[in-house]
């Protein structure tokens, strides 16, 4: 159901007045003019009626994205200053969304999330006489609680038109929310490096 238009505000209001000459109908007529400034006002309240419907999906909230926010708990220590609209709005379905994790398939899926390309981790087992073949890093001490993101190249993020908002930037770059959130959300004695560009997201999930 589409929300009435002000010229179906104005054809209601003529219906509700009395027939006669002094009562003209027509287009042009001052009366008719007058029904239509009067029809602004509940079209608008209509249409912002009908506009609650798609702020109940936080995807698509606008007026009530600050309240979707609060509800969140954002913005928090990993927001970035100048976020767009679109970005507010994934930020929100991201908490709401989230299932927690301790395994590299769930920061290689949040990763990829954050940085809207494919991403992968990359984990580094212990060197075993016996086990380990030569050649291979000697991936000991400290590198046994280490883990690196493997992801797509700095993104640049433009401006599009419906989806942004009025003294939002043109461009904005930088993968900071993604290094953020993964420290955040990482194992306490563990160490993340993150690593850009096509080859590093291609890297196998794990490395022997």
């Amino acid at each position: 159901m589409q929300p009435y238009t002000e010229d179906d505000y104005a054809a209601q209001l003529l219906q509700l007045l009395p027939q006669g000459p002094a009562w003209p109908r027509d287009p042009e007529a001052v009366l008719t003019a007058l029904a239509r400034a009067l029809a602004m006002e509940p079209a608008r309240v209509d249409a912002t009626g009908h506009r609650l419907l798609a702020e109940m999906d936080p995807a698509q909230a606008l007026a009530l994205l600050p309240e979707w926010e609060r509800v969140c708990g954002l913005p928090d220590g990993c927001s970035q200053p100048g976020e767009t609209i679109a970005e507010r709005r994934e930020n929100v379905v991201l908490r709401l969304s989230a299932r927690g994790g301790q395994t590299p398939e769930y920061y290689a899926e949040l990763a990829t999330l954050l940085a809207g390309g494919v991403c992968t981790v990359r984990e580094y087992r212990p060197f075993r006489v016996g086990h380990s073949a030569v050649g291979q890093p000697l991936s000991n001490g400290a590198w046994v609680h280490t883990f690196t993101i493997g992801a797509p190249s700095v993104p640049v993020r433009g401006f599009a038109v419906g989806a942004g908002a009025a003294g939002e930037p043109l461009r904005r770059w930088g993968h900071e929310r993604l290094e953020c959130v993964i420290r955040r959300l990482k194992p306490a004695h563990t160490h993340v490096i993150f690593t850009y560009g096509a080859a590093s997201a291609q890297q196998g999930a794990t490395h022997a």
